[in-house]
């Protein structure tokens, strides 16, 4: 009777734990002996495991965020990844404008030479025309700063320049002459003149009012002036000599004392970062040469502002 009691026990035990699907510990005597006896309650009736959510080819239910079956049994599988956008190809910067380049002419040339000759990079003086010094000038320069060497004055080169120099004066912009000449004072409109104008540094050859020449000159320094006024050409030397300075003064015609107009190597070289000891100093050689072979003992010279 114990026996099957026991038994009896053991079945209402099995019983329960397959109701409640969970694992229960039973008794299972073998020779008298009490043995634990395990019972898995997750086994369906045929003796294979049950799948549970977390089995599923979907990963979970349908409510939980799961894909619903297409209705072949087979689930639809959700998006792994978002779609590509659309790749966009950057807009590249414009180059920045050019201001000038080779061949442009005029005073806004004649200011960025001026410019490059300040910082060393233009040893000739401004000619307001954009040649060849000046490209290889602009390259120079462009390359020191990190900036494409191009040879072009652009719109970046032209702030960098502005930022590091200072604004030329007028002679900075006509150190080697180009300036327009003065209106010729009214003593010149009438003989043969010298008309030699100190506010544009320019000397005209006229007669009767007409201008047949106009040279740039430039004049003593403060401490040798130049003097002003009306006088006329008393002596002509071609291969003049001065005593005074030990220096050659080359197609001098004099007009008052020891002053005289005359051929400056000097001022060729120099432009007006020179001066003189109150000559009157012609640049262009060939110039003052036809200006000598023109010009006669007795004609006017008019300085005058």
């Amino acid at each position: 009777m114990r026996i099957k009691d026991m038994r009896r026990s053991v079945a209402a035990i099995a019983a329960l734990a397959m109701a409640g699907a969970c694992t229960a510990q039973g008794i299972e005597v073998h020779g008298g002996q009490r043995q634990p006896v395990r019972i898995d309650g997750s086994a369906t009736p045929d003796g294979t495991p049950k799948q549970d959510d977390g089995d599923r080819p979907d990963g979970g239910d349908e409510a939980a965020g799961g894909s619903a079956s297409d209705g072949k049994g087979a689930p639809e599988k959700a998006p792994t990844t978002a779609p590509p956008s659309p790749t966009r190809t950057p807009t590249p910067t414009p180059p920045p404008p050019v201001l000038w380049s080779q061949g442009d002419e005029g005073l806004d040339v004649r200011e960025l030479q001026a410019r490059l000759r300040q910082i060393a990079w233009l040893f000739t003086g401004p000619t307001g025309t954009y040649d060849d010094l000046t490209v290889r000038a602009v390259k120079g320069f462009q390359g020191k700063r990190g900036l494409p060497q191009t040879g072009k004055t652009d719109s970046v080169t032209w702030a960098r320049l502005l930022n590091m120099t200072r604004e030329p004066g007028k002679w900075d912009l006509y150190a080697y002459g180009g300036q327009p000449a003065a209106s010729p004072d009214p003593r010149c409109m009438t003989g043969r003149v010298l008309c030699i104008s100190k506010t544009s540094r320019t000397l005209r050859w006229m007669v009767d009012g007409r201008t047949l020449t106009t040279v740039e000159v430039r004049f003593g320094s403060e401490y040798t002036p130049t003097r002003e006024g009306l006088f006329s050409v008393y002596f002509k030397s071609r291969d003049h000599w001065s005593t005074l300075y030990d220096t050659p003064m080359p197609y001098a015609m004099f007009f008052s004392g020891g002053q005289a107009v005359h051929y400056s190597a000097d001022f060729a070289a120099r432009g007006y970062y020179g001066a003189s000891h109150g000559c009157v100093n012609v640049r262009d050689e060939a110039a003052i040469a036809r200006l000598f072979g023109q010009v006669r003992n007795g004609d006017k010279v008019v300085v005058y502002w």
